[in-house]
C-alpha cells in the first residue's frame, strides 16, 4: 500500500484520485489546501481524516510516502523539492518545473535521497501510446512528426475581459506551451529523443505568457512540426509520417484512436482498450516504480523530463516569454 497526499484541490486531483484508486494499492492518505476550510472539504469528500495547511509539516508527517502535486507551474520545484528532503516520493504535473535549473536541483535532490521523481505526464504511460511505440516500425523510415493541441480555454474570455487567471499569468510559469504544448513535445522525446534544432513562433500576449504558438524541431533524418494554442479550437488529428505509411492519432494529450495508414491505402487499427479513468496509467506506473525500488519510469523518465524542459526553454526564449521563475 503506498500512502498519498495530494496537494491541489483541483479538477485534476480529483481525476488523478478516480484514476489512481483503481489500483488496488492507492491509498489517499492526506489533503493539503492553503485553507482549512477547503482543505477539509475536500477530504469529507474522499473519507479522508487528515489534512493540512502547513506544507512543510505534511512533508515531515509519517501520514504519507508520496504526493501528488497538482499546483500551479511555479510551485512545483519548490513544493516537490520539500517533500523529496523528508523522503517522500514525489508524482509532480506538468510541467514538472517552470525551467531547466529547477528541474535540474529536482532531479539532484530526488537521486540524494533515494527517492522518486516522475513528470505526471499521462498520455505518455497510456495503452494506446505504447502500441504508436510496438507498431512504429511497419510504417518505415520515419521523415516527420506532427503533432497539434488546441483547444480554446474557458479562461481566455474572462482574460478578454481584463480578468488575468493563473492560466495567463507569468507569475505562475503558465501559458499554452507550457499547459498544453507539452502533450505534443513529451511524446516526441519519447519515440525520437533530443532534437538537433529548436525554432519557434508564437503569440504573446498583453499578460506575457504565450496564446499560442508553433515548433519546427529538426532531427538527422526527420523534422517535428508542432502546434498548441489556447486561443483557438483545431480538429486536427496528429501523425507520424512514414516512408512505407503513417500513424494517425486521433488525440495527442489522450490517444484513443490510434490507426496505420499504409501507402497502398489499406488501414490497420492498432487500438487497445483503455479505462475511461485514464490517470490510472501515470498512478499505476508511479506506484510500481516505488514497490520495486526502481527510481525511473521508461517512458517518463528524467533525461525524458529534461529534453523536454530544454525544448520549453528555447521556444520561450525564441518567443519572447519571460518567467519571474527564471535566473
Amino acid at each position: 500500500m503506498v500512502r498519498f497526499g495530494v496537494v491541489g484541490t483541483n479538477w485534476i486531483t480529483e481525476a488523478f484520485i478516480k484514476g489512481a484508486s483503481h489500483n488496488e494499492d492507492f491509498q489517499l492518505a492526506a489533503v493539503y489546501s492553503r485553507t482549512e476550510e477547503r482543505a477539509a472539504e475536500f477530504a469529507g469528500k474522499h473519507g479522508v481524516n487528515t489534512i493540512f495547511t502547513d506544507l512543510e509539516e505534511m512533508a515531515k508527517s509519517n501520514v504519507i510516502d508520496a504526493v501528488y502535486i497538482a499546483s500551479p507551474n511555479s510551485m512545483h520545484a519548490s513544493q516537490a523539492i520539500t517533500f523529496m528532503e523528508n523522503g517522500k516520493h514525489v508524482l509532480c504535473e506538468k510541467a514538472i518545473a517552470s525551467n531547466s535549473s529547477e528541474l535540474a536541483e529536482m532531479i539532484n535532490i530526488a537521486k540524494n535521497h533515494n527517492v522518486v521523481l516522475m513528470e505526471a505526464l499521462k498520455s505518455t504511460l497510456m495503452p494506446n501510446f505504447k502500441a504508436i511505440q510496438e507498431n512504429l516500425h511497419k510504417i518505415g523510415k520515419v521523415r516527420r512528426y506532427f503533432a497539434s493541441y488546441c483547444q480554446y480555454s474557458s479562461r481566455y474570455d474572462k482574460y478578454k475581459e481584463g480578468k488575468v487567471l493563473n492560466a495567463f499569468n507569468p507569475e505562475f510559469s503558465a501559458g499554452s506551451l507550457m499547459d498544453i504544448g507539452i502533450y505534443c513535445i513529451y511524446p516526441l522525446v519519447v519515440l525520437f529523443g533530443e532534437p538537433k534544432s529548436v525554432q519557434a513562433n508564437g503569440y504573446v500576449l498583453e499578460s506575457g505568457v504565450d496564446g499560442e504558438g508553433s515548433l519546427i524541431l529538426k532531427y538527422d533524418e526527420m523534422d517535428a512540426v508542432i502546434m498548441f494554442s489556447k486561443i483557438t479550437d483545431s480538429t486536427l488529428p496528429s501523425e507520424i509520417h512514414g516512408e512505407d505509411g503513417n500513424i494517425r492519432i486521433d488525440k495527442i494529450s489522450t490517444p484513443e484512436k490510434v490507426e496505420i495508414i499504409y501507402r497502398d491505402g489499406k488501414t490497420e487499427n492498432i487500438s487497445r482498450e483503455q479505462l475511461a479513468d485514464n490517470m490510472f496509467y501515470e498512478a499505476d506506473e508511479f506506484i510500481t516504480l516505488i514497490q520495486q525500488g526502481r527510481q525511473q519510469s521508461a517512458n517518463n523518465s528524467l533525461e525524458n523530463s529534461r529534453i523536454t524542459m530544454s525544448i520549453l526553454d528555447e521556444a520561450r526564449k525564441q518567443m519572447g516569454v519571460r518567467f519571474p521563475s527564471d535566473k
